[in-house]
């Protein structure tokens, strides 16, 4: 690609609207300006309390009256209520012990040895030191000799607050409120202002922020939080405040979740603090910033901007924060940034599977979890989805279980009264602003993306497939493993070979930009949608032209026809000339056999089943974590961590256009897609139809696809 065009889409994807923004921000950063507008010079002790109107001496009352507009905390016997006692221990007292021992949990998932206290500064994964005393604007990057900041960024997030305030609250052991303090009293020694990384990121502050905030709060009665303490940490939130102001601008210009939570930083403090001078400047830049973010960030239809399932959930968390705080306050946001958090709910809702608590492991997942206030898996969106219902709707999503804590913390003891109203879940479900479509059967349900990029892509998953089947994720999405790695690996989890699709020429749909860039935006169109009468059959026909770029111009159709929990999925590739074909489908982890060209694994103690038919001379193997320059058959489920996983690769040099069709479904003696009987064109010995050949298929063809006592709409 040629400069003129790199500069163009390296434009386009930072946002025509940013470009003023970044710009701006590229000339601070070159001429040193950012530096001396951070400077320590105007973070001291001397300028804070100039900064205060009132005795900053008396700190205990200052914080008791702040008590009064925060959360309210919840009695011991309605968090065992909530939670068994085993998965307490194992979820929240662990973790404290364990960060004792000196092993701090990473990511939700992992435990990298940090010691006790913490070294904030070390990178647990490499052993490696990061800078202190440097200021950030040297240091705050990924790369060699340090590798992946993230992994000295989530120590510093201070999310190990949160697990020593709920074991306070339940048990009241006097070692949790001390051991919070000697965590706060270390990260504040250890880094100097502004002259470490944790420095580096305005919503990195804001996070560790929000932990500090919920920690202290609810340890106020302990005898460890001393005036001179409590001073500490106003002292550190007013730092946090002008850092989070000084270089804001440039979260705007990401597009991304970094301006939310960088509004929530300003708007908490503006709230919380009066004292401070600046605090009705940073609770209006807050609520500007929020309104304006959330209206531009949430779609219509209540996908998000970022296309990724985890940073859907921040989003979620962090204006369940916002709204939270502002009405403990009386400030109530305005309508608008609870108009479109439904939205967010609603979206996540419909593609949460309801027996896991699971989302498709769709698009970039740093690991994040802004409010670690329940005892599921990192994975599980219950806990978001009530606790966001309970706020918006006085609705519970689900039954009363763990995923009410996060509710039960920041609603108040009334969130378990609340009404059990699930929301409906249609055979088909459509968010067509961010191109998410759902296929929905009677134990089953599948996802694919069918859009149009508008805003800055991350992976290479169009026409990506998830399906699931008795809460299992039985064809699933690569993950994205680390964001800074070496090669292979920082590029192949983006690529379109982690993902449940077709490649052409090993080529991926869009062309890799610098760091999180991609070049060339995917364009797609849905070509068809709808379902039968009786709702036992849906079908979904859509295409993308990432490929048109090369010789040929290859365009991938895929056609997904659902019957009950049966799926043919038909895969054509259409244009000219000869080309490498590939298709994957990564598979549930476990034992996949194969007999005769059929591929089965248990689920759930029923046998499921996926079987091909595509071009002759393909070459198909089963792969589970192949390395090398091409690596094949992983997954990544928690950031850091990659495993192998079974997927299965066929790959062909054909003639365009090419068909290649899969049909995946519940092994059953009878009324099978694949049984013999009911479709003796689809026996393995027989030739594959010809009207399957067909890239549009009549209403005649699908009727005939589908039983036949099935009437289309």
């Amino acid at each position: 690609m040629n400069r003129i065009r790199r500069t163009y889409w390296t434009a386009k994807a930072v946002g025509w609207d940013n470009l003023p923004r970044r710009l701006l921000h590229m000339f601070m950063a070159r001429t040193g300006r950012l530096r001396r507008r951070m400077s320590p010079d105007l973070f001291t002790d001397e300028a804070f309390r100039k900064s205060c109107q009132a005795q900053v001496e008396d700190q205990g009352s200052l914080w008791e009256e702040r008590r009064t507009r925060f959360f309210a905390v919840p009695s011991g016997q309605l968090l065992r209520r909530i939670t068994n006692e085993g998965l307490w221990r194992e979820r929240v007292i662990n973790v404290c012990e364990k960060a004792l021992a000196g092993e701090h949990l990473m990511f939700s998932n992992w435990y990298g040895r940090l010691g006790w206290p913490p070294d904030f500064n070390l990178d647990p994964v490499n052993g490696i030191p990061w800078p202190v005393d440097e200021h950030w604007t040297c240091t705050a990057k990924s790369g060699p000799p340090r590798d992946d900041i993230k992994l000295v960024w989530e120590a510093s997030r201070l999310s190990l607050a949160y697990y020593f305030s709920r074991a306070h609250v339940l048990d009241e052991d006097p070692k949790w409120p001390r051991a919070l303090w000697q965590m706060v009293d270390a990260w504040i020694a250890q880094n100097p202002c502004q002259k470490t990384v944790a420095w580096g990121c305005g919503q990195e502050v804001a996070f560790r922020l929000m932990a500090i905030l919920f920690g202290v709060m609810d340890t106020l009665g302990a005898a460890e939080a001393t005036d001179k303490r409590l001073y500490a940490v106003s002292r550190l939130v007013w730092r946090s405040g002008r850092r989070i102001e000084g270089n804001i601008n440039y979260a705007r210009s990401q597009e991304n979740n970094h301006a939310l939570s960088e509004a929530l930083g300003l708007w908490s403090i503006g709230l919380l603090f009066p004292e401070f001078s600046q605090a009705d400047r940073w609770k209006s830049i807050g609520l500007r910033v929020l309104v304006e973010e959330t209206q531009r960030q949430v779609y219509d239809d209540g996908s998000y901007v970022q296309h990724s399932s985890n940073y859907h959930r921040v989003a979620m968390d962090d204006l369940l924060w916002c709204i939270r705080l502002g009405e403990m306050s009386d400030c109530r946001l305005p309508q608008s940034v609870y108009d479109r958090l439904g939205r967010l709910t609603d979206w996540a809702e419909q593609l949460c599977d309801p027996e896991s608590g699971r989302l498709p492991n769709y698009g970039a997942n740093d690991g994040a979890l802004v409010l670690p206030l329940h005892c599921c898996d990192y994975l599980d969106y219950r806990p978001a989805i009530q606790a966001c219902r309970i706020a918006l709707q006085h609705q519970r999503a689900y039954a009363e279980g763990p995923w009410d804590e996060k509710a039960l913390w920041l609603c108040g003891e009334q969130a378990l009264q609340t009404p059990l109203r699930p929301l409906k879940r249609e055979p088909i479900f459509t968010a067509s602003t961010g191109g998410y479509y759902v296929l929905r059967g009677p134990q089953s349900w599948c996802m694919t993306r069918c859009h149009t990029f508008h805003d800055r892509p991350g992976q290479n998953d169009m026409l990506h497939l998830d399906l699931w089947c008795r809460g299992r994720n039985i064809l699933r999405d690569g993950g994205s493993y680390r964001y800074y790695a070496q090669e292979p690996w920082k590029s192949w989890f983006q690529s379109a070979a982690a993902h449940n699709t077709v490649t052409v020429d090993g080529c991926d749909q869009m062309v890799k930009g610098p760091k999180f860039l991609q070049f060339c935006w995917t364009k797609s169109k849905l070509i068809r949608l709808e379902e039968s009468g009786d709702k036992r059959m849906g079908l979904l026909q859509a295409e993308h032209y990432g490929y048109a770029r090369l010789e040929g111009s290859p365009v991938h159709r895929r056609t997904i026809l659902r019957v009950d929990d049966s799926y043919v999925i038909v895969d054509d590739v259409l244009g000219h000339g000869n080309h490498v074909i590939g298709l994957r489908w990564r598979l549930l982890p476990g034992e996949w056999d194969e007999k005769q060209g059929v591929w089965t694994a248990q689920v759930e103690n029923q046998p499921y089943c996926l079987r091909f038919w595509v071009p002759d001379r393909t070459a198909i193997r089963m792969v589970r974590g192949e390395e090398g320059l091409e690596p094949e058959g992983w997954e990544s489920l928690y950031y850091g961590r990659k495993q192998p996983a079974p997927t299965l690769v066929a790959r062909c040099v054909t003639e365009l256009p090419m068909t290649a069709i899969t049909v995946v479904e519940p092994k059953q003696e009878s009324e099978s897609l694949l049984a013999e009987g009911h479709y003796p064109d689809l026996r393995p010995d027989a030739q594959v139809p010809l009207r399957l050949l067909n890239r549009d298929f009549t209403r005649e063809e699908l009727q005939r696809l589908a039983w036949p006592r099935f009437r289309l709409c």
